[in-house]
């Protein structure tokens, strides 16, 4: 299958700030977190150093998993394999998550792990329960199944509850001509992949670091060099256990990108040197991937050196030009509120978002029983099709955001919202009493 898709002695949790992920903010807190103190001071005292700024969210970094988590639902949904090259998403998103672990591993390393797992398994807990009970629904038995089987089909049921491997799911289940097609369970499931991966990078992070820390470039791209490996054929690592290795491999580069971009590596780089190297390993990337394209042409999905050498470089660039906004510019301030609410939300949004997809069929079928429709409007309806179902699965996700999204702050123990977008409510003001 396819994926669609030495450390110094850390100093005490009281001494490091908590990381961007745990801190409930919104966007004037957030840029009130920057604000230097500049008190006025009485002319005869002293003059004070400016203080240090406070950490807080970096909007540059919000906006790019907001067009990462955007650009992977319109992939689903129309399959468009240029997608894969116009926005690597996977590679993004895994450099966003490495730099924010390398900011968190400024505390005991065993606490950031526990609190990163903790923040991704109740949401995935809902998620599975749903995809579980529609399967056993469908007269599926983990028990017979031709691919999994006996007592190891019912034990691999535990990667629903911890997502150590990969969960097993028939390919096909139903009737083609049923509510939904017959392989809903592999676009259902298919998400659950990236969990793994995640997962696994956030137990290695620590290891990861430490490594970076010391040989900075033979760590950054190592995996590079893995992928050239096991991504070619020229090792083949069967089953699941090769394609987990072959996600660490193909994505790892782009989370240690992310232990560049907090440790301020790329910064260094004259930006001349970072963005022509990028090139020339992204136009290897797109030559390598000209000469082995896959069922779906040029899907870099399909072609694991081409995903690692393109995603590399394109996350190099994204990087080495970070603004690191306070808050976001211009007139994308004016999507300030959904890039606020995607980021809070974007564990629910990344696993519900292909099951919303394949929801919006049934939904949509049921306007060819409306009576005012003729053949006309069936063959508009037939040709705009995908158009109906890129319309409504937004309202959908916003379902899914109201529904079980606050799973997402239960697990960060934090106070449950429902619609998370940084918007704040005014205060009433009181009423004076005429006199």
């Amino acid at each position: 299958m396819t994926h669609p898709y030495g450390i110094p002695y850390p100093p005490s949790p009281e001494q490091v700030p908590p990381s961007p992920e745990e801190m409930p903010w919104t966007p004037e807190q957030a840029s009130s977190a920057y604000a230097s103190a500049e008190a006025p001071m009485a002319a005869d005292a002293p003059k004070a150093a400016e203080a240090p700024k406070k950490p807080g969210r970096d909007r540059y970094l919000d906006l790019l998993r907001s067009i990462a988590l955007v650009r992977v639902v319109v992939y689903h949904l129309f399959g468009w394999a240029w997608l894969t090259i116009l926005f690597p998403s996977m590679g993004v998103m895994f450099a966003l998550a490495g730099s924010l672990m390398a900011r968190s591993l400024g505390r005991p390393a065993l606490s950031v792990i526990r609190g990163r797992v903790r923040r991704l398994l109740p949401p995935m807990w809902a998620f599975s329960a749903a995809v579980l009970v529609l399967l056993f629904a469908g007269g599926w038995n983990p028990g017979t199944d031709p691919d999994h089987g006996g007592t190891w089909g019912w034990a691999s049921l535990f990667n629903y509850v911890v997502p150590i491997g990969a969960p097993p799911f028939p390919w096909h289940l139903g009737d083609k001509a049923g509510l939904l097609e017959d392989t809903w369970p592999a676009q259902a499931a298919g998400p659950l992949w990236y969990l793994r991966a995640y997962l696994w990078f956030v137990i290695a992070s620590p290891l990861l670091l430490w490594a970076f820390r010391r040989v900075p470039w033979v760590t950054l791209l190592a995996p590079l060099a893995l992928t050239a490996v096991v991504g070619t054929g020229l090792v083949k690592i069967p089953g699941e256990t090769g394609n987990a290795v072959t996600d660490f491999a193909v994505f790892g580069s782009c989370w240690v990108l992310g232990f560049a971009h907090h440790e301020g590596h790329l910064q260094k780089i004259p930006r001349y040197m970072a963005v022509s190297c990028s090139s020339l390993i992204m136009a290897f990337g797109l030559w390598w991937a000209s000469g082995h394209l896959g069922p779906d042409g040029w899907d870099l999905n399909d072609i694991p050196l081409a995903q690692a050498t393109w995603s590399f470089g394109f996350v190099v660039i994204l990087l080495v030009y970070s603004p690191s906004w306070q808050q976001l510019p211009g007139r994308l301030a004016t999507w300030d509120k959904l890039v606020t609410l995607s980021n809070n939300r974007a564990v629910t949004i990344y696993l519900w978002h292909n099951m919303l997809i394949m929801a919006t069929v049934p939904i949509i079928d049921l306007a060819y029983d409306l009576p005012f429709m003729n053949d006309r409007m069936y063959a508009a309806l037939d040709t705009t099709y995908s158009l109906w179902m890129f319309a409504l699965v937004w309202p959908l996700i916003g379902a899914a955001i109201l529904a079980v999204g606050w799973l997402e702050d239960l697990a960060a123990k934090r106070r449950p919202r429902l619609w998370p977008n940084g918007a704040t409510k005014t205060a009433a003001k009181p009423r004076t009493r005429a006199r």
